[in-house]
Formats: structure tokens, sequence, C-alpha cells
């Protein structure tokens, strides 16, 4: 009797360690190859009584941290450029990060994501800011130079569209690997003394402790990938530096409002878990 109670546990045992490892292995295939797939719209209604009337309803579709060649390919992004062009925004901003940092391509990968990215038709135009993934080859620039895309690099672009009272779109440059200039990046303010509505595009959200003397209303931001592996109860299991402080998806700082994307690719792993890809949608309401 006491032989095969000692072979019940063993079996027991065994039958323990055989689904745990089944478990593990579930977990790796549907983070490596199913939740890496498809691609999200989070949609947000934001309420900016600040903007001139004549921007009620304005469309902006955010994307960030493509990570092109982790695991997206020319596939994912012709799907990202349709889903994105779906939305019919007025203006597409993308928060940097377009090309994973280790990845090799040829001038024909270069030249077909260049053709891909032509396709998104945004009714205005493209923003952009540089990641800290950018700065380790040159495929940010040569890429961005063939698109309609303009780069706000330390800058700021007022945004009229039907009103004569503009918009800012305030842009920065790389929080860990560039040289960010918060003066010439807000220097709006000396050509105005109007209070306008400022958006600000950077790629690290933690970033925005580093610029919060400035006044601003909504900053939109990458990097974090919201932790691309969540826990239930826990949340982002790790985040990079520059997405330490602030590194899910909404933040309320002061009177400002902050919006993280989750990105598409893949960073360090290629995984993910409960946070697919995704792109924000955002619908402007000034009444």
């Amino acid at each position: 009797m006491q032989k095969k109670e000692k072979e019940g546990k063993k079996f027991m045992t065994l039958k323990i360690i055989i689904i745990i490892l089944l478990i593990i292995v579930f977990f790796l295939f549907w983070a490596r190859f199913i939740a890496t797939r498809g691609l999200k719209v989070k949609e947000y209604a934001i309420n900016a009584p600040k903007m001139p009337s004549e921007f009620n309803g304005l469309k902006i579709v955010h994307f960030s941290d493509l990570h092109y060649g982790s695991t997206v390919y020319l596939k994912e992004l012709k799907s990202l450029v349709k889903k994105i062009n779906d939305e019919n925004p007025d203006i597409i901003v993308f928060t940097g990060d377009l090309v994973e940092d280790d990845v090799v391509l040829s001038e024909e990968d270069v030249n077909d994501i260049i053709a891909v990215l032509k396709e998104l038709k945004p009714k205005v135009e493209t923003l952009a800011v540089i990641g800290n993934h950018d700065y380790n080859h040159a495929y940010f620039g040569e890429i961005t130079e063939q698109l309609d895309w303009h780069v706000l690099d330390n800058t700021y672009e007022f945004f009229y569209y039907k009103s004569s009272t503009p918009l800012v779109f305030v842009g920065l440059d790389d929080l860990t690997e560039g040289t960010p200039d918060y003066e010439n990046a807000f220097s709006y303010i000396n050509e105005t003394d109007e209070d306008l509505y400022t958006i600000v595009l950077c790629h690290e959200p933690d970033q925005v402790q580093e610029f919060a003397n400035y006044d601003f209303d909504l900053v939109l931001a990458g990097h974090s990938h919201l932790g691309q592996v969540r826990i239930p109860l826990i949340g982002a299991l790790y985040t990079p530096p520059g997405s330490k402080i602030y590194y899910d998806d909404y933040y309320l700082i002061d009177d400002a409002s902050m919006y993280v994307s989750g990105g598409i690719g893949t960073s360090t792993i290629k995984m993910r878990f409960l946070n697919k890809p995704s792109i924000n949608l955002y619908r402007f309401y000034t009444k």
C-alpha cells in the first residue's frame, strides 16, 4: 500500500509539472504569435472648450513605436495604414521608433516601407517626432524625407485648418538619445499673446516633467508600449527608461491630459500579453 501511495504521489507530481510546462508553452506561444497580431483602435473623446469652435469634431489618429522588423513587417504595415485611413483622420501623428534598432533593411525594404506609408491619407497632414531607436540607424530620416510628413524637431507648427485662430503642435527631440530644446520648441509664446490650445508630441512620456513649466493642454507620447506584457491586478511588468513614471494609457497632469500609445511593434522581447497592438483615435469637442 505504501509503495502504491508513493507511486501515486510521483504520478501526481509529474502531472502537475507537465501541466505547468504546458501552461508556460501556451503562454509563450500566445504572447509571441497571437497577442502581437491584430490591431485595436482605442477611441477617446476629448473635451476642449479652449479650442476655437471651428475645430469641433476634429479627428487625430495617433500611432507610435512601429519597430519595423520586430513583429511588424510589410503585411502588418499595410494593415496599419488601412486601419488608420478607415478612421478618416484630419491629422495623423507619429511619436517615434519607426524601425527596430538592431534591424538591417535592404534598399528594397526601405522603398517598400516608403511606398506603403505614402498611402496614409489624412485630410490635412501627418506630423512626427523622433524616438530613441531612430537614433541607432539612418532609416528615420531616409524614410521620412521621402514622405510628406512634417517632422517637428524642437519646433512648433500653427495649425489653422478652418479657423483664423490656430492650434499649436509642439514637437520635441527624443529625451534619452536626442537633445531636447524646450525654449525653442515653445518659442511660439513670443509670437502671440493669445492663449492657444497646445498639443505636445514627444516620444518618452516621462519627458513631461522636463517641460512642465510651459503651458500645454494635451501631450501625446509613446515609448512605454504600456508595458507590452501586462498581468491582471499588477499591470505592466516592465517599462523602459523614459517611461518609469508615466507608462499607462492616460494621465491627468494638473489641467492637462496625456495619452500614451500602446504601440504597434515590440522591443527587447517579441511578445505582448493582454496588450494588443493599438492606435489611438481622438475626437475633439469644443462644446
